[in-house]
């Protein structure tokens, strides 16, 4: 029997990056771009190589075209931390493993390093089909914890917890990671009401990429010593999602465009924002659009209010190469597809 498991894209509304900094955020999946895994029982222990994962190229030009449209890493070293993540998790519970292997292969379309959880939507894919092939159950709340594991433990990746907690929950959730509350290990995590979104689009460059743990490692620094301007940004930003959260309650939509712009001013205060990242949100606010970040840069969600306004959109960003799109979201019943 082969196991098959699925986790979509996710889009950071509001809040971020707040989240690895005991903030609040607003996400949501959505089914436009996913991770897939599948897992059979096989002899022996294998993982098997995506495109990405080359290591044989037809030429010089051949590999540089691969490094530049997936990087350096593949998601081989994603699945290898997530299983070993697993296996401690497993061995610190006293949970016995089936001694059995299996084949792991993936595929994903997600655009890589353009801040939609490209690399934690295959880490969460893997351990689904882990949980199902060993009949391991694990509490929800418990699950992003174990995801994030693997990559800031195992692979040293700079990352916060909220692509893992909505790629695990699915939808439109609301998170809270207070201080207070992760004494406990997790914080408060909410599913909304898609239905209290407003219009929204995605935009995206993938020529405008950094990964996570370049584009955080510094701020990260900068909170831990006490930063006075880091703190108190992040505490707005954290403040910002509350506030958006009534304003979606009360369909607020001016409140709503105002906080989005805000977002991206409260972060330009503490992050290095290069040029290209910078063109998507100059070119939306051109065409009259509310916007900022989906996650650390790359690509940038913003509210439309009408079909003029996107035809704008559409027209400015095929101007810069970029890609728009209108989001649907994907609740928690359609992650496996």
């Amino acid at each position: 029997m082969i196991i098959r498991t699925r986790t979509p894209a996710r889009a950071g509304l509001i809040g971020n990056p707040s989240d690895g900094f005991n903030g609040v955020t607003i996400s949501f999946t959505f089914d436009a771009f996913w991770a897939e895994v599948e897992l059979w029982e096989s002899p022996e222990l294998e993982i098997r190589p995506a495109p990405r994962d080359a290591t044989r190229f037809a030429s010089i030009d051949d590999l540089v075209h691969s490094v530049t449209n997936y990087g350096y890493y593949g998601g081989i070293r994603l699945i290898k931390a997530i299983i070993k993540v697993f296996a401690d998790y497993c061995q610190s519970l006293g949970i016995e493993l089936d001694r059995k292997n299996f084949t792991i292969s993936y595929r994903s379309n997600i655009p890589l390093r353009v801040g939609l959880a490209g690399s934690s939507a295959i880490i969460a894919s893997t351990l689904k089909a882990l949980m199902r092939f060993y009949g391991v159950s694990i509490p929800k709340q418990i699950m992003p914890n174990l995801i994030l594991k693997a990559e800031t433990e195992e692979l040293k990746i700079g990352a916060g917890l909220q692509d893992r907690v909505v790629q695990t929950y699915g939808g439109v959730v609301y998170m809270d990671f207070d201080r207070e509350l992760m004494t406990r290990g997790f914080g408060h995590y909410e599913n909304l009401d898609p239905a209290l979104l407003p219009p929204l689009f995605i935009a995206y460059d993938d020529s405008a990429t950094e990964g996570t743990e370049v584009f955080h490692n510094d701020v990260r620094e900068r909170y831990a010593r006490g930063e006075k301007l880091v703190v108190e940004t992040m505490e707005a930003i954290a403040e910002g999602a509350r506030q958006f959260r009534k304003a979606m309650e009360e369909g607020d939509l001016d409140e709503m465009e105002r906080l989005i712009n805000r977002n991206f001013e409260l972060r330009s205060q503490i992050y290095q924002i290069n040029d290209l990242n910078r063109r998507l949100i100059q070119t939306a606010r051109e065409a009259g659009a509310s916007v900022k970040f989906c996650g650390s840069g790359g690509a940038v969600i913003g509210i439309c209010r009408d079909e003029e306004m996107f035809h704008r959109l559409q027209k400015g960003y095929q101007a810069i190469g970029a890609t728009i799109l209108r989001p649907r979201v994907i609740t928690y019943d359609e992650l496996d597809g």
